[in-house]
């Protein structure tokens, strides 16, 4: 079994990005919520903290340039860092679509869309302190991928509802785009996991 080497930055700055995941969540979920009129306010402070995303990744980059000696693969650490600024950069996509097309109303199943991000994001901010033991994550990737599926299901829902006979076509677009970024945050959720697994992997 590899020894990973201690006192290093990595754990606390991919917890703190993870944690970032947590409030950009809740800011979806009540912009989901929200009237149509509220919707800017919150997208503008998702923006703020996709750009906290932005920087810490950017530190971690940083990090990894000038450490001599890193807990894990550098190219494992650079690619756990990117995946979770994915799921910043999709849901902060959403966010802002919805406000540039002015999504009147989010269709049913939205909300559960968004339940299941919410969870994701509690899980991983729940694992990464945890990859200094990384043998012990393995329910954290299983638990995501579940998640993951049900996200595929309930979008696939969504869009049957969408194109019924009789829908608004251009309002169909514009919505069925916007939904689309909360699917792609739940697989960018499972990249991020497939990254922890990776590097459970290599360490045991």
């Amino acid at each position: 079994m590899r020894l990973t080497p201690r006192g290093t930055k990595f754990f606390d700055l991919l917890t703190d990005a993870a944690a970032n995941l947590v409030t950009a969540t809740a800011l979806l979920r009540d912009l989901v919520g929200a009237a149509p009129g509220e919707r800017e306010l919150m997208a503008k402070r998702l923006h703020e903290v996709e750009h906290q995303g932005d920087e810490l990744t950017h530190t971690i980059m940083v990090e990894l340039n000038s450490s001599f000696v890193t807990p894990f693969d550098r190219e494992d650490i650079q690619a756990l860092a990117a995946k979770i600024d994915d799921v910043l950069d999709f849901m902060d996509t959403a966010a802002d679509l919805s406000v540039l097309y002015r999504v009147d109303a989010f269709p049913p199943g939205t909300e559960t869309l968004v339940r299941v991000l919410c969870r994701c994001s509690e899980l991983t901010a729940a694992a990464m302190p945890g990859l200094a033991k990384v043998g012990e994550l393995e329910p954290y990737w299983i638990e995501i991928n579940e998640l993951e599926n049900e996200a595929d299901r309930v979008y696939r829902r969504i869009l049957a509802q969408l194109f019924e006979p009789g829908a608004d076509a251009l309002e169909v677009l514009k919505t069925k785009e916007v939904v689309e970024q909360f699917e792609l945050a739940a697989d960018a959720f499972e990249h991020v996991a497939d990254a922890v697994q990776t590097i459970a992997v290599k360490e045991s």
